[in-house]
């Protein structure tokens, strides 16, 4: 029989809805634990994205993960992504085990989120400067921390996608 410490949620429990993962996030920290959040497209999952993950989760005990919406992609990326749609992406992340929960925004950047979470410790692969990282300034105002992860040479989703289409040509 397992602990109630150590409950089972199907990756669709995972996903939350800001108001309901800020509820979560502040009874979390009244118990003490750490929270980490980090953000992104997720487009195309890669081994790239799942060992920022797993060293965003050593940071502390509870890993949010921000994801943009599609319109949010687009925005971002062009109109030809999202690759995979938000609740696909949302759901495999969701289902990581270094994942404890996961929203998705629909803005350009996830200072919205960052700000209703006030999370202790922001999180992001080294490809962001440190000046570049949103909420940055916010985090470290009300004594949080910024960390950054060194990327995975090699993966890189934009590259993956260029590479499947030159493929796709090929054939």
């Amino acid at each position: 029989m397992s602990s109630s410490r150590h409950r089972y949620f199907s990756a669709h429990q995972k996903i939350k809805s800001l108001a309901s993962l800020s509820r979560i996030v502040r009874t979390a920290q009244a118990h003490g634990r750490r929270v980490v959040f980090t953000n992104g497209c997720f487009d195309v999952l890669h081994a790239g994205h799942v060992k920022i993950l797993e060293q965003a989760k050593r940071q502390g005990e509870l890993l949010i993960v921000g994801v943009n919406s599609d319109r949010s992609v687009r925005g971002l990326k062009g109109p030809d992504r999202p690759i995979v749609g938000e609740r696909d992406r949302a759901l495999l992340l969701a289902a990581l085990s270094s994942v404890d929960y996961v929203t998705i925004f629909d803005e350009a950047t996830p200072l919205r989120v960052i700000t209703r979470l006030r999370p202790q410790v922001l999180m992001k692969g080294a490809d962001w400067g440190s000046s570049d990282l949103v909420g940055r300034d916010i985090v470290l105002k009300y004594g949080g921390r910024v960390a950054r992860v060194p990327l995975l040479k090699g993966y890189s989703t934009s590259q993956l996608i260029k590479r499947i289409r030159r493929v796709r040509r090929a054939r």
